[in-house]
């Protein structure tokens, strides 16, 4: 253990932690994508989120040995530096991954309702069968839809009988994508998928904004609902207006996977520095209690808890705010 205190930089808009790291730590809150060289030069530890780039430039020659991202991504993070340099880097994968599905049932029971379909008439495609994946995969079975799923890396270690991106891609009537962003995923969706798909076909997206091209959805002018963007959080006014509906890189903004997040972070910086902090959760939280919902009581009760039509016109009314909706974003809370 080290007996000096060790000095954490934190995001500042990452929530509960400084009160809890402050008996052990030295903390500095730095909004994250203003987080610079000099700020975490002599730092130990680093908590950011995806605003923040960690690469050479940022952690060459400073003291930073364990680096926490509280996202499932971690595009931002050139892993491969970090591991030359002997900084560990550890995610909070799977943290938000129910306030993500249920970003997908307000998506799902918005246009059910504008469209007036069940959802024994419709086929959905999942791509990415991870943390979220799974967790729409099954709920969205239960609801009635025929879910047809796609994850090549998990076929070829697991043999599911999952199918090809283009198979999942050509009977979808929504096809939504949970993958990370990397050198296999980039416009994953492209002109060539988009192709494959029926014109009337809903991609909704609320992986990372690289893993859909976002000319080609324009080009094609495909249905869309998206969350996360090309460029953000500079915004393409065109694909804003296009998008049935638009939200501000929040889907997995629950109150329980913020406080999920944060508590991966405590944990891994206990056991990074010896503190006895292991098993600590957000007090001020109530801890996830999943449970099944049917499609009926979801459609009578999802409003109260993800007013997704009115989050969607605040963006498409005030593009220019993406980061402060982002930011000052009022947690929901995970009901199922």
């Amino acid at each position: 253990m080290n007996l000096s205190r060790p000095i954490v930089v934190l995001d500042a808009a990452i929530p509960f932690l400084e009160e809890v790291l402050t008996p052990y730590a030295e903390v500095r809150r730095v909004v994250g994508a203003a987080i610079t060289a000099s700020d975490v030069r002599d730092a130990d530890a680093l908590i950011v989120r995806t605003r923040t780039r960690c690469d050479a430039r940022l952690l060459a020659g400073s003291r930073v040995r364990l680096v926490v991202t509280a996202t499932i991504g971690s595009d931002h993070i050139d892993h491969a530096w970090c591991a030359a340099a002997g900084i560990r880097v550890e995610t909070a994968a799977g943290c938000n991954a129910r306030g993500v599905l249920q970003w997908v049932a307000a998506v799902l029971a918005c246009l059910a309702r504008e469209e007036g379909w069940s959802p024994s008439e419709r086929t959905l495609g999942v791509v990415g069968v991870g943390h979220v994946g799974s967790l729409v995969k099954d709920y969205a079975e239960a609801w009635g839809f025929r879910v047809l799923c796609c994850d090549p890396p998990r076929e070829e270690r697991e043999r599911l009988g999952f199918l090809s991106l283009r198979e999942v891609a050509s009977e979808a009537d929504l096809l939504t994508f949970h993958t990370p962003l990397d050198a296999t995923t980039h416009h994953l969706c492209d002109e060539e998928l988009l192709r494959a798909m029926q014109p009337t076909a809903v991609v909704l997206n609320a992986a990372r904004g690289g893993v859909v091209d976002e000319r080609a959805l324009l080009a094609r002018r495909q249905p869309c609902v998206l969350d996360v963007w090309e460029g953000e959080p500079q915004l393409n006014r065109a694909m804003l207006a296009h998008a049935r509906l638009a939200t501000p890189h929040v889907a997995g903004y629950s109150a329980q996977g913020k406080a999920n997040a944060s508590a991966i972070a405590v944990r891994l910086l206990s056991e990074h520095f010896g503190w006895p902090l292991a098993g600590w959760y957000p007090p001020q939280v109530q801890r996830p209690m999943p449970r099944p919902i049917g499609w009926e009581e979801l459609l009578a009760s999802i409003d109260d808890f993800y007013p997704i039509l009115a989050e969607s016109a605040r963006l498409k009314q005030m593009p220019a705010c993406f980061e402060e909706l982002r930011d000052n974003y009022r947690y929901r809370l995970e009901y199922f």
